[in-house]
C-alpha cells in the first residue's frame, strides 16, 4: 500500500503517462521489452504506521457534516475590457487608452466566430478551455495585426480606398463631437 501523499510517485506516474504515448508502438509480440534497460534490483518494504481500525462498543456519537463548503479555487472577478486597459497599464507601466480597447474587441469577435473554440466551449469546463485558448490567443493577435497592417497598406497606397474611409469616419467624428460630447474621453 502506498500512501496518497507521496508527491514522488505521483511525479513519477504523470512523467510516465506523458511519456507512455510517445514510445513506438509495435503490432506484434511484446508491446515493450526493457528487460536488458530496466531491472528491479532492490525493493523495500517499510511499515509505516499501526494502529486499531475497530470500533468501541456503546453509542455512537453523531457526525456533524460540513459546514462551509466550496471548491476553495480562487474565482477572479469578470474585468470588464475599458477596466482591463487600466489593469494592464497599472501592472505594466504602459499608456494604453479607452481607444486601445478596439483591439481586444477585434480578438474576442475573432474568436467568438472560431467554430472550433465554439464546439470547445460548448463540451469543455473554463479551465480546460483556457489551456486551449490559450495556445490559440498568439494566432488571432497576430491575424490581427496583420488584418490591420492591411487595412493601413490599402488606406495609404488606394486613392480610393482613403476617400471612402476618411468620408465615413469624418462623419462619425464630426457627429459625435457635435452631439454626443458627453461620450468624449478626457
Amino acid at each position: 500500500m502506498i500512501p496518497y501523499q507521496d508527491s514522488d510517485l505521483e511525479r513519477l506516474y504523470t512523467f510516465m503517462r506523458f511519456l507512455s504515448p510517445k514510445l513506438p508502438k509495435r503490432d506484434t509480440g511484446q508491446r515493450y521489452s526493457f528487460d536488458d534497460e530496466i531491472r528491479l534490483e532492490y525493493y523495500r518494504l517499510q511499515k509505516i504506521s499501526e494502529g486499531s481500525i475497530s470500533l468501541r462498543e456503546g453509542k455512537a456519537e453523531l457526525l456533524d457534516g460540513p459546514r462551509e463548503v466550496g471548491s476553495g479555487a480562487r474565482h477572479d472577478e469578470d474585468v470588464p475590457l475599458s477596466r482591463l486597459i487600466d489593469v494592464i497599464n497599472e501592472r505594466f507601466g504602459t499608456d494604453f487608452t479607452d481607444a486601445d480597447q478596439l483591439f481586444f474587441d477585434q480578438i474576442i469577435e475573432a474568436a467568438i466566430e472560431d467554430g472550433s473554440l465554439r464546439d470547445a466551449a460548448a463540451v469543455n469546463p473554463e479551465a480546460k478551455f483556457a489551456l486551449l485558448f490559450s495556445g490559440l490567443l498568439e494566432t488571432l493577435f497576430i491575424e490581427r495585426m496583420e488584418q490591420n497592417e492591411g487595412l493601413f497598406a490599402r488606406f495609404m497606397n488606394e486613392r480610393d480606398f482613403q476617400n471612402l474611409v476618411t468620408e465615413w469616419i469624418s462623419g462619425k467624428v464630426y457627429r459625435r463631437l457635435k452631439f454626443n460630447p458627453s461620450q468624449l474621453i478626457s
